[in-house]
């Protein structure tokens, strides 16, 4: 069990230990969508292109799932306070790194330092929280903890709309700052060391440098054949490299990890093997739309930074909605027809979005199919967390709740690199089919216009396959087992969900 370790530091109420970590964890879900607004500006300043901007997201998502299960086990070992004081300096060394980047490569650096952050950091709130609260009182911190997550993920594009276009697009990063000083200090003053003096854990960073190596190169590999194509031997190596990654890590998981960072013997459970697969396909698919969307308001709409910011907030209560919605439904119905359902919802949202055209308008056109889907996304995370969970044993409870975390965010990765991918595919070959039909002169209107209109060709394609990714969510959940979650309610697992729903 777990006990203290030191005793130096001034008592501190529960409010204020809660506040410690609820802050630290509405940074780290807060950068991964305050960046979406402000990603056209940072590619313009940066020089990167709309495909190779998606590594500004990559980047920070990718390292945070591919540490996020080490982190949790950090805070075990090494104690709740020094692993949160570590999580937080690298978090926010980071943020200052990405503010002042004056390059791509910069940029991309910054922000997989930042993920690592955050995959130390998150974890540690939550062990702040478990080891503090006790009793009746546990369930109301940790929904707490998961109401400011999932805040973090709604205010984001907003955030970043309004920092964008009222100050510049670094500051999305240097907002952080303060709110890691202040993280710090407070942690100093008043958060007491505790960790499990009994634990013989240790940390598979193999593990963890083997499935986000090979994630990596497999997303670079893909991004790559936009300039290269599928044949080029630039790709076909980082290919290799990427089935040498994966195949690896699963080799060395099930056969020399000594305490593999993914114990496969959680995925004996159905329930938790279904929600894992469903969340990495519809929660990449919902990830990519609002990478599509930033750009479609800034770009085709011609909406500026602020504006496009406050039109993720309807979608931003359409995830809150939905999420109480299936909090509500889950007791009673169990997790299998929400998760039909949701997945059923959102592929209506998709292909309803794949209706757009260069003339569409935010109101009548993008905003019914957006909020369905969101509505559908929000409605999605409360069961799937809670299949993952309900048939496993108490003490896998957190990791199979990782896992899921994990597979949120690689699905969101790898469908970020597949659908842009698709989308500059499309774009490059209507805008060669304008040039060979002689699109106009050039910087006349009429070449503005094709320009737009093979770039919104891209982007209907793209939802045109997310909702095909739905669709086979939709056939998957089928195989999930009637009657789990039904009569019965998880407070962790809910707890996840809600900051899920965030990102």
């Amino acid at each position: 069990m777990s006990s203290p370790q030191t005793s130096v530091h001034r008592h501190a109420p529960d409010w204020l230990i809660l506040t410690i970590a609820c802050v630290a964890q509405f940074m780290v879900v807060l950068d991964v969508s305050i960046v979406n607004v402000a990603l056209p500006h940072m590619g313009f300043d940066l020089h990167l292109s709309q495909t190779k901007a998606q590594w500004i997201v990559n980047a920070y998502v990718l390292t945070f799932a591919g540490f996020l299960l080490l982190g949790g086990r950090c805070a075990d070992l090494f104690g709740r306070r020094r692993v949160y004081l570590v999580g937080v300096f690298i978090f926010t060394l980071a943020s200052v790194g990405a503010g002042v980047a004056h390059t791509g490569a910069e940029m991309i650096i910054a922000r997989a330092l930042q993920g690592l952050g955050g995959a130390i950091l998150s974890p540690a709130t939550l062990t702040i929280i478990v080891t503090t609260f006790a009793g009746p009182r546990m369930p109301k911190a940790i929904g707490a903890w998961s109401a400011v997550a999932g805040a973090g993920g709604a205010v984001g594009g907003l955030a970043g709309g309004l920092l964008t276009g009222l100050t510049s697009w670094r500051w999305c990063f240097f907002v952080n700052v303060p709110f890691g000083i202040i993280a710090t200090v407070t942690a100093v003053l008043y958060l007491q060391e505790r960790r499990n003096a009994q634990s013989t854990a240790k940390l598979d960073i193999t593990g963890a440098l083997l499935i986000t190596g090979g994630l990596s190169a497999f997303i670079y590999a893909v991004v790559n054949t936009t300039t290269q194509g599928w044949g080029a031997s630039s790709t076909l190596v980082w290919l290799a490299i990427a089935v040498v990654g994966i195949l690896g890590f699963i080799y060395w998981e099930a056969n020399v990890a000594a305490q593999p960072l993914v114990p496969f013997r959680v995925f004996h459970s159905r329930p938790l093997t279904i929600a894992n697969l469903v969340m990495l396909l519809a929660g990449g698919a919902f990830f990519s739309m609002w990478f599509f969307l930033t750009y479609y308001f800034q770009e085709i709409l011609g909406y500026g930074a602020v504006r496009a910011g406050f039109s993720f907030l309807p979608m931003a209560v359409a995830i809150i909605i939905g999420s109480q919605v299936s909090s509500r439904l889950l007791v009673h119905h169990g997790v299998r027809p929400i998760i039909l359902a949701g997945s059923a919802l959102a592929t209506g949202g998709f292909f309803w979005l794949s209706l757009i055209t260069t003339h569409s308008t935010y109101w009548a056109d993008l905003l019914p199919p957006s909020f369905v889907a969101s509505f559908a996304m929000g409605l999605l995370f409360a069961p799937l967390a809670t299949a993952a969970t309900a048939k496993v044993d108490r003490a896998d409870a957190g990791l199979a709740s990782g896992v899921l975390n994990s597979s949120r965010q690689i699905g969101g990765s790898l469908s970020l690199a597949v659908l842009g991918t698709i989308a500059a595919d499309r774009t490059a070959a209507a805008l060669h089919a304008s040039a060979a039909l002689g699109g106009g002169a050039v910087g006349s209107v009429a070449q503005l216009a094709a320009s737009h209109a093979a770039y919104v060709d891209g982007y209907v394609r793209a939802f045109q396959v997310a909702g095909g990714i739905t669709t086979l969510a939709f056939f998957v959940s089928l195989l999930m087992p009637a009657g789990v979650g039904h009569h019965s309610s998880h407070a962790a697992p809910v707890a996840e969900s809600a900051g899920a729903a965030g990102h």
